[in-house]
């Protein structure tokens, strides 16, 4: 039976499989590994190993190799593993043949983010938002994975003539879906009632790849209580607040964290959600500038904003976690006045490159965060401005 809710239980001993393809090296594909593990992680799963193959294109059937899968299989028949992680998507049938051969639960890497959400999921329209999600990933990966769906459906005239077990259940899938989709469209009416009833204000958003600081900074700014922790997905409803700064209001909403090979259905069923971002008049976007790769994470939010159609919102840049980035690239004998000169070097180079349009924080040690404020001040009297000329009352 095809069990859309299994969930990784805890302390289930993991093992993080990635493919080395064209125009990547080792160094990248570990540490999109280093991500899947701290996924695995933020699932309840332990890493006890990792694997990596380089090919210039997966195996139809397998993904991986004959090679590589028995030299797994070895190491599962020598040592407590539950789950096998991959870092790409798999369709039914590779996870079908895989799970035949090595005997172990197979997730690919959508199915555990799909997973956290689900765990995460605290509201009525989060919970249908990722259940929509969970069942447009397994429609196309019925066949493969196909044993046979519980009878939800079932009774007299059911059934057309003819129609197979497999066709029953992707229509009990299908009918889902669209209830699913009714659900959200309610929820999506509700939130646009809600958005209009905030009136004039203008409004700033905080976006940003996943665990960067967002709902840290969220915090600060608006002297809120917006749930904050060191793992990925930690916030996935929008919160919104209203925040006034020398008598000037605005809102502020803090949004779910994006990240590499993002699912699309999750995109796609959480853009609801995301309206905050694509109604918003100036975006925050959070970086964390202590990752080894967070260009390539910016990378990666400005194609979401893309897709999202919010890319060419006015946007600030938040290098947040400076004393972490400070911990790691400065060695600790360097003189405090070295130490300074290396960080003005690196923000003046930013600022050129960003038009000036960027700040550095740390939201941990609350440093330059009276900075952002007076910088979110100004960006927000000039909205005011631009948008009510006559009504001074915002921006007086």
């Amino acid at each position: 039976m095809i069990d859309k809710d299994k969930k990784i239980k805890r302390s289930e001993k993991a093992i993080l499989v990635g493919l080395i393809q064209q125009h990547q090296t080792d160094e990248q594909v570990a540490e999109y590994l280093d991500e899947l593990e701290f996924l695995a992680e933020t699932a309840g799963a332990i890493t006890v190993k990792r694997y990596t193959q380089r090919r210039d294109k997966p195996d139809g059937r397998t993904f991986l190799g004959k090679g590589k899968l028995q030299e797994i299989k070895k190491y599962i028949d020598e040592h407590e593993v539950d789950i096998l992680i991959f870092d790409d998507e798999l369709t039914g049938s590779q996870i079908l043949n895989i799970e035949k051969v090595l005997d172990k639960h197979v997730l690919d890497r959508s199915d555990l983010i799909l997973d956290i959400f689900a765990e995460r999921a605290q509201t009525a329209q989060a919970r249908t938002q990722v259940e929509l999600a969970q069942y447009q990933y397994i429609l196309p990966r019925l066949r493969g994975m196909w044993t046979h769906l519980e009878r939800q459906g079932g009774g007299i005239g059911t059934r057309g003539p003819g129609e197979t077990e497999i066709e029953t259940d992707r229509r009990i899938i299908r009918d889902k879906v669209s209830v699913l989709k009714k659900k959200l469209q309610k929820f999506d009416k509700q939130g646009q009632t809600q958005r209009k009833e905030r009136g004039e204000l203008i409004r700033v958003s905080l976006v940003g790849y996943t665990n960067v600081g967002k709902s840290t900074i969220m915090n600060l700014i608006s002297k809120g209580d917006v749930f904050a922790e060191n793992k990925l997905f930690a916030t996935l409803d929008t919160t919104t607040r209203k925040v006034v700064f020398n008598r000037t209001p605005f809102l502020l909403s803090d949004t779910v964290g994006f990240i590499r090979k993002l699912p699309h259905h999750l995109v796609e069923s959480f853009k609801s959600t995301l309206d905050e971002t694509r109604e918003a008049d100036v975006l925050l976007h959070v970086v964390d500038l202590s990752h080894k790769n967070y260009e390539e994470q910016i990378g990666v939010v400005n194609e979401t904003l893309k897709d999202l159609g919010a890319s060419e919102k006015p946007t600030v840049i938040v290098f947040n976690k400076i004393d972490l980035y400070e911990q790691k690239a400065f060695d600790q004998w360097l003189e405090p006045e070295v130490k300074d000169n290396l960080m003005k070097e690196l923000v003046k180079s930013w600022e050129k490159r960003l038009n000036g349009k960027c700040i550095f924080i740390s939201a941990h040690e609350k440093r330059n965060i009276a900075e952002l404020r007076d910088m979110l001040l100004v960006l927000v009297k000039d909205l005011y401005r631009e948008r009510y000329p006559y009504k001074t009352v915002f921006y007086e």
